[in-house]
């Protein structure tokens, strides 16, 4: 039997209000080290930002980063997971959505993160990928 995403996930994911200005955003992600921070509201997922959404979203429009709040520019049409899926089905998810992380989810708050990385060491602790994904983020 395979594993669960629960056992795969990254748990207790990076979380921000929806006020939260984008430079604090750009300063967690730095700190911890990760490309995305979830968007909660009263324990309630309500986005999911990326590296790649504060770029696309606020540095090339010419947004004024302390000014923005992370709520302007985040995604809110997000592919969750429950912990007690398969990790297969986080695959297939990952595939059918063209995503490369899902925030897991117990009812509509969330519990963890699950990342293509994860994945791959879940999968195949031999591949390029799973190498990749082993190291520690550049900083």
């Amino acid at each position: 039997m395979g594993q669960k995403v629960n056992e795969v996930m990254t748990p207790a994911p990076v979380a921000v209000s929806p006020d939260t200005s984008l430079v604090e955003v750009g300063d967690l992600m730095r700190r911890h080290g990760i490309g995305d921070v979830l968007v909660v509201h009263e324990g309630r997922l309500r986005g999911l930002v990326t590296d790649r959404d504060i770029v696309v979203r606020a540095v090339a429009e010419h947004r004024d980063m302390s000014r923005t709040a992370v709520a302007e520019i985040c995604s809110t049409n997000m592919i969750t997971i429950a912990p007690g899926a398969d990790a297969e089905e986080a695959v297939r998810l990952m595939r059918a959505h063209t995503v490369r992380r899902l925030p897991v989810v117990d009812g509509d708050r969330p519990i963890g993160m699950v990342s293509i990385g994860d994945l791959a060491v879940q999968r195949d602790e031999r591949s390029a990928l799973a190498d990749i994904s082993a190291e520690p983020p550049n900083t």
